[in-house]
């Protein structure tokens, strides 16, 4: 089995944990592999809270859809995947060859999309630097953007963009791997 079928091929949504906790240096190591990833303008928007204690994931249980309360509080780590809308407070830093900022700090719109679409590139590579680091994820929708801030960013310009959880997969931890589009379904080369 290749490193590279371990990473893109093999993983798999992960739906019940093994109650082993993931340690903060794990979780270290995570991030410092998501944060080479490519983004445009270096913006690397994203920001992350990883909720391990039980008082932090039954705060966030009590914003989710029904059917995820359960799925955030039995994950050894529930991590919120946010971005900082005014991530260009840092361009002068983080994009060296020309002035960046100006492009962002008096467009609201064009930074929110900006900070979505680049968190979201990020959260990307979270996942599989999870799956290179033999963590199991699962990605998830179902809860309120808008409780979540207020719970977990306040005053800040942070905004939640999706939560994923973490955690060493139970044996019976997947469902049947569903279908995928095949090439000529989904791409056209021009």
């Amino acid at each position: 089995m290749s490193v590279i079928e371990d990473i893109f091929v093999h993983p798999k949504t992960c739906y019940k944990f093994k109650n082993k906790s993931v340690d903060d240096s794990t979780l270290h190591e995570l991030y410092e592999l998501t944060k080479w990833g490519a983004t445009s303008f270096n913006s690397s928007p994203m920001r992350l809270k990883f909720l391990k204690s039980t008082e932090a994931k039954q705060r966030l249980s009590k914003l989710v859809s029904d059917d995820n309360v359960q799925k955030v509080i039995d994950a050894p780590v529930c991590t919120i995947i946010g971005m900082d809308v005014e991530f260009w407070i840092d361009l002068p830093k983080n994009y060296l060859r020309e002035d960046a900022k100006k492009y962002f700090e008096n467009d609201k719109v064009k930074s929110e999309v900006t900070a979505f679409r680049n968190s979201s590139i990020q959260g990307g590579y979270f996942i599989k630097a999870a799956s290179a680091l033999g963590l199991s994820t699962g990605p998830m929708s179902g809860f309120s953007n808008e409780d979540v801030d207020k719970e977990f960013f306040s005053e800040t310009s942070i905004k939640s963009n999706f939560l994923c959880r973490l955690g060493y997969a139970a044996d019976d931890g997947f469902f049947d791997r569903a279908h995928r589009y095949n090439f000529d379904e989904v791409a056209e080369i021009l």
